[in-house]
């Protein structure tokens, strides 16, 4: 199985077994339109959630699913929906090890915010980064590959 389609695959496992254990439908971006108008209003979710390259105000320049390790550097961005007052937390981990977590205190229904990683070039393999409530819960989980190979998948 090539990288793509196993990442594609690996991506929806990690997103089904979220939805499952918060009992929510997806969130996935291109059903956030057409569902956010039935959406309860105090019902919080990650409308948008991405590794980026580089952020320009306050927005992901593009989109990481896999990254060479000639980049040191990568950012997690995700946009908050109808969660103002409560705490959110990204958890960075490592091929399953908790590298770093990031609080925010969400202050308006419609939050955008994002965190960075410094990579160390040897730290090869799966990256992901769970979004949770103030809870633990997890909202979402977005991942990428990290390889020495020059296979960097980058689309606007």
């Amino acid at each position: 199985m090539k990288l793509l389609p196993k990442l594609a695959l690996i991506g929806s496992l990690v997103t089904l077994a979220c939805t499952q254990t918060h009992g929510a439908e997806s969130t996935q971006h291109d059903k956030v339109a057409q569902n956010e108008s039935a959406r309860p209003v105090d019902k919080g979710f990650v409308a948008r959630a991405q590794f980026t390259t580089a952020m320009v105000e306050r927005e992901p320049s593009d989109n990481v699913v896999v990254l060479s390790n000639q980049y040191t550097q990568v950012f997690f961005f995700t946009e908050l929906r109808n969660l103002k007052g409560k705490t959110v937390k990204h958890r960075w981990e490592y091929n399953g090890k908790i590298m770093a977590e990031v609080s925010f205190n969400i202050s308006s229904n419609r939050w955008r915010t994002y965190s960075s990683k410094n990579l160390d070039p040897n730290w090869l393999g799966t990256w992901t980064v769970v979004v949770t409530d103030g809870e633990g819960w997890p909202l979402k989980a977005t991942i990428f590959e990290y390889s020495d190979k020059d296979k960097t998948l980058i689309t606007p």
